[in-house]
């Protein structure tokens, strides 16, 4: 990149108390930040669809976030953790839910040195059968562990996620999962399983808000990006730019695509892994311009932006992707990206955003200054002196380009 970012300068103290711990009682009474040519105000997120206008294209992730967290014991007593953060073998995701006997992930091992090597047993009961389940530790690298989860019965891995693993709420609520969370730790749009953590964006969203966009006949479209549990990571590094951003799995349909392209108003982005996956697909769209690649293998590496063409025209590279697909028989885009967001990086597809209050030094909050600029802090500072709450159970805002 040739320049140093410092982490330091997308710092603020957060007390906490100000962090939500609990959901609202209705999603949509959470308060809205309005920013919008330099100004900043406040509503209720309820009146959400009086700041949308019916040539607007709004796009959600419909991800749906797993049982992730699996408790299991040693012989000894010792309880170990084992997160679920990805399929490993078979890597993808539906086809990892739909076995009936094993599968492989890559996991986040908790008081590991208590679990060195050896099976994992334990007995549970799904729909009034019991089940024997099993955890083998095939192998470690700095980052993760993989485990070869083993089941008797005949049912498929997700409802054996479903009937004994935890929803995976964000380690800075310093709290166990609760049945509350079963429910409000999931948009209301949520389908496709494969997140350990919630696009927390989208948990704003009521029945009845979503119905008053629709009669105001406002495009509503839908990405699928599974939120890895890199979210959480706070940059380390003083310079920002030697983080190395985690990787996240998406797919975009090409008649999502074709919206883009006939789009006339604003595309709202509702959270920042929407805004992600589709800032990723005009790269990955310039990329497939400069060197045709295999569409079934797309991937965007952490700087690769960088160093493509920076002058493409949105419609012409939309247009190509979407020639290309055609062409491959695909209706959908699956890609990988592991592209990071940070100021001086110039949108190409998103004009407005819909998104929490995120952590200090985060990868987010780098998204966020990158979108707002300088601005940032003077939001973050409005939002302190009008109560919102912060964080995935938090209030939101809308912040536009």
């Amino acid at each position: 990149m040739g320049r140093e970012l410092a982490i330091a300068d997308f710092n603020y103290h957060l007390p906490e108390h100000r962090i939500a711990k609990y959901p609202l009682a209705e999603r949509d009474q959470s308060k809205l930040l309005v920013y919008k040519n330099g100004a900043i105000s406040n509503d209720s997120f309820e009146n959400l669809p009086d700041y949308i206008s019916k040539d607007d294209l709004m796009v959600f992730n419909n991800t749906r976030v797993i049982r992730a967290r699996v408790e299991m014991e040693k012989e000894t007593g010792a309880r170990i953790e084992i997160f679920c953060l990805e399929p490993h073998k078979p890597v993808e995701y539906q086809l990892s839910f739909s076995q009936t006997e094993s599968c492989q992930w890559k996991c986040l091992i908790g008081n590991q040195k208590k679990w060195k090597a050896g099976v994992l047993h334990k007995e549970i009961t799904v729909d009034g059968k019991q089940i024997a389940f099993s955890a083998e530790k095939l192998n470690a690298t700095d980052n993760y562990a993989v485990i070869r989860f083993g089941w008797t019965g005949g049912l498929d891995f997700g409802s054996v996620l479903d009937s004994f693993g935890q929803t995976p709420i964000p380690p800075y609520l310093n709290r166990k999962a609760e049945a509350i969370d079963e429910i409000r730790y999931q948009t209301v749009y949520s389908k496709h399983k494969g997140s350990v953590a919630a696009p927390t964006a989208g948990l704003h969203f009521s029945k009845r808000v979503l119905e008053r966009l629709t009669e105001k006949g406002v495009c509503m479209e839908e990405v699928t990006l599974h939120v890895g549990a890199g979210t959480f990571r706070p940059v380390q590094h003083h310079d920002a730019l030697q983080h190395e951003m985690h990787v996240e799995f998406f797919s975009v349909h090409i008649d999502l695509l074709r919206k883009i392209l006939a789009n006339t108003g604003r595309l709202t982005a509702v959270g920042t892994t929407s805004m992600r996956a589709l800032e990723s697909v005009y790269w990955l769209a310039v990329k497939q311009m400069q060197q045709a690649y295999d569409l079934r293998h797309s991937e965007l590496k952490q700087w690769e932006a960088c160093q493509l063409p920076q002058d493409i025209p949105l419609q012409e590279a939309i247009s190509l992707l979407i020639a290309k697909m055609e062409a491959a028989g695909l209706q959908c885009l699956q890609a990988s990206t592991q592209i990071m967001i940070v100021p001086s990086y110039t949108f190409r597809v998103c004009r407005r955003l819909i998104t929490n209050f995120h952590q200090p030094q985060s990868t987010l909050l780098l998204l966020v200054g990158a979108f707002v600029g300088d601005k940032w802090k003077d939001i973050y500072n409005y939002a302190f002196e009008n109560g919102f709450r912060f964080l995935s159970y938090g209030d939101s805002s809308l912040l536009e380009n």
